[in-house]
């Protein structure tokens, strides 16, 4: 028996989807848990589960494990994505002795996951989403509606609304990195910044890349 199995890959939670790398299992005697960053943190005890079987929809690319579960506030269609023989994985797991424990004692960590549980798969609270949500396509559309209705035939429509967009995304991703504070206003109780570490520095990236790719073509086409 092994103490642990821990695998990247990557997960599809109902329809949303992280692909390889953003998504890791662990799995011991006691627990299974998927992190899948914004996609879902999913933990489960082994009374959870129901099944663990390999999965295959697209060959190479589209081998994993599908977790059957009985936990009401996650997706029902939990499938973690490898580029291993997925039989070997599902082997893997067997030898943490996680599906052979049936321990009905409830400890502190039961009562722990329980809760992780009640709050849903989701690691960021909705209001905070939201939030997000408004205020960039706000500020995107204070550029682009008025660059239309003018009719303009050149240049691109990269002005104070977007370089507030980019600018709010990337300062909160930097502030998640950094400021303790900020994690608890943005994340669910009980959930840490690990829980979307890639996803943050995924948009760190991203958002830098565009604020360059826009100011370049701006200034080409400016003349």
């Amino acid at each position: 028996m092994t103490e642990k199995f821990t695998l990247t890959g990557g997960a599809r939670i109902g329809m949303a989807n992280a692909s390889y790398p953003f998504a890791d299992l662990y799995v011991d005697k006691e627990v299974l848990k998927i992190n899948a960053s914004i996609v879902g943190n999913l933990v489960f005890q082994p009374k959870d589960i129901i099944s663990i079987e390999a999965y295959n929809s697209i060959p190479i690319i589209g081998n994993g494990i599908k977790i059957n579960h009985r936990i009401e506030k996650y997706n029902s269609k939990v499938i973690f994505w490898t580029l291993k023989n997925p039989n070997r994985v599902l082997s893997e797991i067997k030898k943490t002795g996680f599906l052979e424990n049936l321990n009905s004692e409830i400890s502190a960590q039961n009562l722990e996951i329980i809760e992780t549980q009640n709050q849903g798969g989701f690691p960021i609270k909705k209001p905070v989403v939201i939030f997000y949500v408004l205020a960039w396509n706000f500020l995107f559309l204070y550029n682009i509606i008025p660059f239309f209705l003018k009719g303009k035939q050149e240049g691109f429509p990269f002005g104070i609304g977007m370089k507030s967009a980019l600018g709010l995304v990337f300062i909160s991703c930097i502030l998640t990195l950094v400021s303790v504070k900020f994690k608890k206003i943005i994340l669910k109780e009980g959930r840490e910044f690990r829980d979307i570490k890639k996803f943050i520095y995924l948009l760190i990236a991203i958002s830098g890349m565009m604020f360059l790719q826009f100011t370049i073509m701006n200034s080409t086409l400016g003349n």
